[in-house]
C-alpha cells in the first residue's frame, strides 16, 4: 500500500476533497436536525407560557370551582419554562456536542412525560383546550426528538470518527504552533546564555589582568607567606594545643589558671591564628611566655589531667620557647611580612586595583546569576517543547489510524 506524506495543513485539505461528498451531506443533515429540534422546544416553550398566562388569569379571578387546579397548572407550567430553557442548543454542530444535546433533551421530554400523566387528570375537566395544544406541541417536540435520536444512532455515528478526526487536526495545528513558538523562545534563551557567556569569559580575562597588577601580585604572595608561616607555627606548637584547650577551659570556668584576660585572649588567638597572635607580640614573645610559665605550673600542679605522653611532648616544647628561644626568628618573619602586606594595602595602586576587582566581581556575580536563570528558564521551555511534541506525535498517529479506518488510505503527516 503506497503512503501519501502530508503537512498538518496538506492533510485538511486533502482529507476534505477525499470526505466532502460523505460528510458534507451527514453534517447539513444535522445541522437540519438541531434546527428542527430547536423549533420544536421554542413551541413548547411558548406552549408552556400560554399555561402560564390563562393559569394566572384563572387564579386572579378566585373561582374557587377552578383556583386549585389552576394554582397547579401555574405552578407546573414555571416548571416546564425553566426545563426547557436550561437547555442548550449547540450553535457549533457535531456529533458530540449534538449527542450531548440529545441526551439533556431526552431526559427533559422523559419528566416532562411523567408530569403530564401524573397532574393533567388532575387539572381535568378544566383547561381542557390548553392542555390539547400543550401536549400536540409536546408531541411535537418528542417527534422531532426521535427523528434526532434515530439520525445519530443510524447515520452520524458513521462520521463519527471522520468528524473527530478533522478535531484533532485543528488540534494538531495548534499544538505545532505552540512548539514553533516554544522552540523559538528557547532558542533565544540558549543565545542569551551564550552571550552571557562570553561576557564572563571577558570579564575573567579583565580579573586576571588586574590581578597581574604587582602590588596584588606582591600581595598575593605576602598571604602565602603569611599563611605558610601560620601553619608552621601551627605545627611548632602542635604539642601545646591540648594544654592549650584544657588551661583555657579551666580559667574560663574559674578554675584558678591564673590567666589575666588579656593573656586568656591571646591564649585563644595562639589558638585559632598563631601567625596574627605572634605579630603582635613583642620581640621576646613575653605575652606567650608568662603563659608558658602558668601553664608549668599548672601541669606541676597536676591540674589539666593530661596522659603522660602528652604531658612530656608539651614540657619539650614549653622547654623550647622559653630556653631556646625558638620563636624569634619566626617572629621576627611574621613582623615583616606583616609590615609589607600594610604598607601594599595602603598603597594608590593596591586601591585603584581593588575597586576594580569590586567592580568587576559584582558584574560577575551579576552575570553569574543572569545565567543561572537563563539556564533554569531554558531548561523550562524544554520540558513544554518535549511535552508538546510528544503530543504532537500522538495526534498525528491517531489521525493516520482514523484516516487509514475510515478511508482506507495509509498517509503520513510530517
Amino acid at each position: 500500500m503506497s503512503e501519501n506524506k502530508f503537512s498538518s495543513t496538506e492533510i485538511r485539505t486533502w482529507l476534505e476533497k477525499e470526505t466532502g461528498s460523505i460528510l458534507a451531506p451527514v453534517q447539513t443533515q444535522a445541522q437540519k436536525h438541531r434546527d428542527e429540534m430547536r423549533t420544536a422546544l421554542q413551541n413548547l416553550s411558548e406552549a408552556s407560557k400560554m399555561l402560564l398566562d390563562n393559569s394566572t388569569k384563572e387564579i386572579e379571578k378566585r373561582n374557587m370551582k377552578v383556583y386549585n387546579r389552576a394554582r397547579a397548572l401555574n405552578k407546573l407550567a414555571h416548571i416546564f419554562i425553566e426545563r426547557i430553557r436550561k437547555l442548550s442548543v449547540p450553535e457549533q454542530v457535531s456529533y458530540d456536542s449534538l449527542s450531548s444535546f440529545a441526551q439533556e433533551t431526552q431526559k427533559t421530554i422523559t419528566v416532562v412525560e411523567i408530569d403530564i400523566r401524573n397532574w393533567f387528570p388532575r387539572i381535568s375537566p378544566f383547561f381542557i383546550m390548553d392542555r390539547r395544544k400543550f401536549q400536540e406541541k409536546y408531541e411535537r417536540t418528542k417527534l422531532a426528538f426521535n427523528a434526532l435520536s434515530d439520525f445519530l444512532t443510524k447515520d452520524y455515528v458513521k462520521t463519527k470518527i471522520l468528524e473527530k478526526t478533522f478535531q484533532l487536526i485543528t488540534e494538531l495545528q495548534t499544538l505545532e504552533k505552540q512548539f514553533s513558538d516554544v522552540a523559538a523562545q528557547k532558542q533565544a534563551l540558549t543565545n542569551e546564555r551564550l552571550q552571557a557567556e562570553q561576557e564572563l569569559a571577558e570579564l575573567e580575562q579583565q580579573t586576571a589582568s588586574v590581578k597581574g597588577n604587582a602590588a596584588l601580585e606582591q600581595l598575593t604572595q605576602a598571604e602565602a607567606e603569611a599563611e605558610a608561616l601560620n601553619n608552621e607555627l601551627k605545627f611548632t606548637l602542635r604539642h601545646l594545643q591540648k594544654p592549650f584547650i584544657k588551661m583555657q577551659a579551666l580559667a574560663m570556668s574559674g578554675g584558678g589558671a591564673g590567666l589575666t584576660p588579656d593573656e586568656l585572649q591571646k591564649l585563644g588567638q595562639y589558638m585559632e591564628n598563631p601567625f596574627e597572635a605572634i605579630r603582635t607580640e613583642p620581640s621576646d614573645c613575653q605575652t606567650l611566655k608568662e603563659i608558658l610559665q602558668k601553664l608549668t605550673r599548672l601541669m606541676s600542679d597536676d591540674k589539666l589531667k593530661l596522659k603522660p605522653d602528652k604531658a612530656r611532648k608539651a614540657e619539650q616544647a614549653i622547654d623550647e620557647v622559653l630556653k631556646r628561644d625558638l620563636l624569634a626568628n619566626i617572629h621576627e618573619k611574621c613582623v615583616e611580612i606583616a609590615a609589607r602586606k600594610q604598607q601594599l594595602l595602603a598603597s594608590a595602586e593596591m586601591e585603584e586595583a581593588k575597586r576594580a576587582l569590586t567592580s568587576l566581581q559584582q558584574q560577575s556575580e551579576k552575570l553569574k546569576s543572569r545565567h543561572a536563570n537563563l539556564g533554569a528558564d531554558a531548561a523550562v521551555k524544554e520540558n513544554v517543547r518535549a511535552e508538546l511534541l510528544e503530543k504532537i506525535r500522538s495526534h498525528r498517529r491517531a489521525i493516520e489510524a482514523n484516516i487509514l479506518s475510515f478511508v482506507g488510505k495509509q498517509v503520513q503527516i510530517v
